[in-house]
């Protein structure tokens, strides 16, 4: 059974008779997108964790894409109709939109074993562990034999629009030259499965033979890597014309360690 955003009221802090619940199956998987609370938030979805595994996309609470103003929502790509009920309730709808994703993408949408989203945006529950991470939505039952705990709460960040998933990456650079400059390192992925965008690893005082790293969710699995784009820029003109490098580059995909 997967339970896309249960709902929250009347059902909330109910007996497991009333509401989802894993006893309801061999296998719940649950995506959790509008859990914050009703009262102020109007949030419509279920907090805590029922299933056997639950997934807390962004968080679980906001979905980004969802805070578009008005017009351009309800005036949206998916039509009027479409739009004006994802004006109403867009994080709650988020929960159909990813799982239909999810059907096109298998290996997309990797759930990282983690106590809370903030641990998990810092990098505290990267990479996956040695069994590898569930896909939420629809191969989240390819993870059924790994469960080890009775709950299994799992974070993951998407995209604001179709398509919705993001493969993360651990970006250390390591810089090398004469003089510290201040500026930002970018840095941008090629592979055998497609090339990323350019993201930022660093911003503000920049180090000879310092090491910054940065978590970057890609919107492509660029597969096996095979060249690093390195950029750094100091946004204005100096007369010195100082000079940086990359002395290494070290890359390291979530889901394969």
């Amino acid at each position: 059974l997967s339970g896309l955003d249960p709902a929250q009221p009347y059902f909330q802090g109910t007996p497991p008779e009333v509401r989802l619940d894993k006893s309801d199956a061999d296998f719940v998987d649950v995506i959790h997108t509008d859990s914050a609370p009703t009262i102020p938030n109007l949030g419509f979805g279920m907090r805590p964790a029922i299933g056997h595994i639950d997934f807390y996309p962004n968080g679980g609470e906001e979905m980004p894409g969802c805070a578009k103003n008005p017009v351009s929502q309800i005036v949206d790509l998916d039509g009027i109709w479409e739009g004006t009920r994802d004006f109403v309730a867009c994080n709650h709808l988020r929960s159909y939109k990813y799982y239909s994703d999810s059907i096109i993408y298998p290996d997309g949408f990797l759930g990282y074993p983690c106590a809370s989203y903030d641990l998990f945006q810092s990098g505290k529950c990267f990479p996956c562990p040695e069994e590898g991470c569930p896909n939420m939505g629809h191969y989240a039952d390819k993870y059924k034999d790994k469960i080890k705990n009775d709950f299994m709460k799992l974070y993951l960040n998407t995209g604001e629009a179709r398509d919705f998933p993001l493969w993360r990456y651990k970006v250390s650079v390591t810089l090398s030259g004469r003089s510290k400059v201040k500026g930002y390192v970018n840095i941008a992925l090629y592979g055998t499965g497609g090339n990323s965008r350019q993201y930022q690893i660093t911003k503000g005082t920049l180090k000879p033979d310092n090491t910054y790293t940065a978590y970057i969710d890609v919107e492509t699995n660029v597969g096996k890597i095979t060249k690093v784009k390195f950029l750094w820029n100091n946004n204005w003109i100096n007369p010195t014309l100082p000079k940086l490098g990359a002395a290494t580059v070290t890359v390291e995909a979530g889901q394969n360690r």
